[in-house]
């Protein structure tokens, strides 16, 4: 088996006293895509930012790429090729579509720019007629794809998606996950937080359930079909 891409070892995280993340452990091969699901409250968004390097670990590990990355900065973990769309989008009301893209545009650590924003455009074509419009103009599901474009435009090694389909419409859902599954197609690694369990099975290699800051289970699309109890157990579906 190739050697994980992302390893996350034994992490312990919180907010002062307030431990969220009790030995959590995570893996991602290249390529890979993994869900992490589990309800709200879970840490799974504290496992993110803990990823990111916007939350330090009181224990444990976290490397990428052969790398140890604990501790580093959230600058330095987005340079060495890992990008977050973050719950919320968070995109800028004040820049347009064409300025986000090419504001966030740059080559991956190899020197490879395959994601160019011309390419983010015929990935979302609803934001090719939106080029001139400001974040605030946008409607929520055109934001989401303008917060998807404005990470992979930075050429990353793995992408982390938390909750990116999140309060959108079914019909923009959908346009979500295609772009999700030519994402996959290009071989680019990723993690997707989400709560619809069923298009992370159709998507994702494997996944891990969160429970109270741990990992409660961990196994293959095929293992989750498989077990419909699962859902019910820590899902609620």
């Amino acid at each position: 088996m190739a050697a994980p891409l992302l390893e996350v070892r034994a992490v312990h995280a919180g907010y002062g006293r307030s431990e969220v993340l009790f030995g959590i452990d995570l893996a991602v091969a290249p390529g890979e895509i993994v869900g992490v699901l589990g309800r709200n409250g879970m840490g799974k968004t504290t496992l993110v930012r803990t990823v990111m390097g916007l939350l330090a670990p009181s224990a444990g590990s976290v490397r990428f790429a052969g790398r140890e990355i604990t501790g580093w900065p959230a600058n330095r973990v987005a340079r060495a090729g890992i990008a977050l769309v973050p719950e919320g989008r968070q995109i800028f009301p004040n820049l347009s579509v064409d300025e986000h893209l090419t504001a966030f545009h740059r080559a991956s650590p190899d020197g490879v720019a395959t994601w160019t924003p011309r390419r983010v455009l015929e990935l979302f074509p609803a934001l090719a007629g939106r080029r001139g419009h400001l974040g605030n103009q946008l409607s929520g599901g055109e934001q989401q794809m303008l917060a998807i474009g404005r990470a992979i435009v930075t050429n990353p090694t793995l992408l982390i998606l938390d909750e990116a389909t999140e309060g959108l419409a079914p019909l923009v859902r959908e346009e979500i996950w295609r772009a999700l599954a030519q994402l996959r197609e290009a071989a680019l690694a990723m993690i997707v937080i989400d709560k619809y369990a069923r298009r992370l099975v159709a998507i994702g290699d494997h996944h891990v359930i969160v429970e109270k800051g741990r990992v409660a289970w961990r196994g293959s699309s095929a293992e989750m079909a498989a077990d419909p109890g699962l859902w019910h157990r820590y899902l609620g579906a």
